[in-house]
């Protein structure tokens, strides 16, 4: 059995939502399906999302929605019409939604949530009824039918372990079951989100409760490619990848598929494949638990680089002798709220990453409690910082890996504010100058994919 998820581009309209369903319709495996909101049906068009929380921003600051209702409406009005289904499903969506306001008005966290969520629920329950029409066995399930209970964070949600078990029994259904993704109820019965992009995270744990021979992914493109390519062009789609250099690419900026969404997955070893819904067979990328290290071509699986990181350097001679020095300067950023990325460090200096959203309008107080609280030789503190990660489960068995990178990019003129390899020894993350962040993802994908020059140990 398997569990497939469908983004935004490609539930968007209705001649996409008809691609949707030829293909669930043409696997008998595919019985529980996921699907986003709806997405962006040109460049400059609105995601469904997005319309809904300009929606609450004016429901919250007692302005006149009726324009924006209108709007949301209209998208679905859109669709039904297009699939020839009845309208009367349009007045239970508006009506629906006047009844979330009315309801919520007074708790803003809980409205948000509420309206949040609808643009995955409408569009469930449309492409539900429209598949009955065409012939196929169809249930809508809401995620509190599906037994998808979280906690109780608004825009944070986390599934309770409990969950697992009601989840389980959805294998004894018969008909194909669509399920709104990006939501689950609370133990009180209330709605709450996932983090955005949170569809992705609906679908995995859908695939583990049900413990799922596959979770298929689909979205607008075939795979997930070696480097971005925007930056890249028509960089090579990763045939196989593992969990864990998912994982280390998603977080410096690959955006295919959300990386929480891996860790309810990677317990039970559930494949995860990444298709194109314009272009179904498509091999795709799978992401798997471990994968064969076969050629040199597989050393290096991709690389990524992202932007917006500030560094906090202190030196002091003699560092590494005194005890709790560390603990002392962290405590500091703990105090102010911020959270830490990297802590690269030498004997007598230490190197602080974060996002510079974590610091932005606490430098000045975060400098001054380091210098008055510890004693330091040296303080200072840079911007406009990207981090490049290079990935491979293979690079720890090959010879100048390392070599390569650093060559690449003294070769395009790349200065190097930081090196630093994870102890899993499947990345190497390079700190660099915002500036040349594109320069040095097109030298390091020539210095990889562009030719084979690795040798295996």
């Amino acid at each position: 059995m398997k569990v497939s998820k469908f983004g935004g581009s490609s539930v968007a309209n209705s001649e996409q939502i008809k691609k949707v369903l030829n293909i669930i319709n043409s696997d008998d495996e595919r019985k529980i399906v996921v699907l986003s909101a709806p997405g962006k049906r040109f460049k400059e068009d609105i995601k469904t999302t997005d319309l809904l929380i300009r929606l609450y921003d004016k429901v919250i600051n007692n302005l006149d929605y009726s324009n924006k209702l209108r709007q949301i409406i209209e998208r679905y009005e859109e669709i039904v019409t297009e699939l020839e289904m009845d309208d009367a499903i349009l007045k239970e969506i508006k009506d629906n939604l006047l009844y979330l306001i009315d309801v919520y008005k007074n708790q803003p966290e809980r409205l948000l949530d509420a309206l949040k969520s609808c643009g995955e629920n409408f569009n469930a329950k449309i492409i539900a009824q429209y598949n009955n029409q065409l012939g196929y066995p169809t249930r809508y399930l809401s995620p509190k039918e599906a037994g998808i209970i979280v906690t109780d964070e608004p825009g944070n949600a986390m599934i309770l372990e409990s969950s697992y078990e009601k989840i389980y029994q959805l294998r004894e259904y018969d008909e194909t079951l669509i399920i709104p993704g990006f939501f689950g109820y609370s133990e009180n019965d209330d709605i709450v989100t996932f983090p955005r992009g949170g569809s992705d995270i609906t679908g995995a744990i859908l695939a583990r409760g049900i413990k799922a021979s596959l979770y298929e992914n689909f979205t607008d493109v075939s795979g997930i490619f070696r480097a971005n390519p925007t930056v890249v062009s028509q960089p090579e789609v990763i045939p196989e990848i593992t969990y864990r250099e998912m994982r280390e690419l998603s977080y410096a900026g690959f955006g295919v598929f959300h990386d929480e969404a891996l860790e309810p997955l990677y317990k039970d070893r559930i494949p995860v494949v990444i298709k194109n819904t314009n272009r179904p067979h498509d091999k795709g990328t799978f992401i798997v638990s471990e994968r064969e290290i076969s050629n040199l071509s597989h050393i290096v699986s991709g690389v990524s680089c992202d932007k917006g990181f500030t560094i906090i350097n202190v030196k002091k001679y003699l560092m590494n002798r005194e005890v709790g020095f560390t603990r002392k300067v962290l405590s500091i950023l703990e105090e102010e709220n911020i959270s830490i990325e990297h802590i690269p460090s030498g004997i007598d200096n230490l190197s602080i990453i974060m996002r510079s959203a974590q610091i932005k309008g606490k430098e000045e107080r975060v400098l001054n409690k380091i210098r008055e609280e510890i004693e330091v030789d040296e303080l200072t503190i840079d911007y406009d910082l990207a981090i490049l990660m290079i990935v491979g489960e293979g690079m720890n068995k090959a010879i100048g890996t390392a070599a390569g990178a650093t060559k690449a990019l003294s070769k395009n003129k790349v200065n190097l504010n930081m090196i630093n390899q994870g102890s899993s020894e499947i990345s190497m993350m390079f700190g660099i100058d915002e500036q040349y962040s594109d320069i040095a993802v097109q030298a390091i994908y020539n210095e990889y994919f562009a030719k084979e020059t690795t040798q295996i140990i």
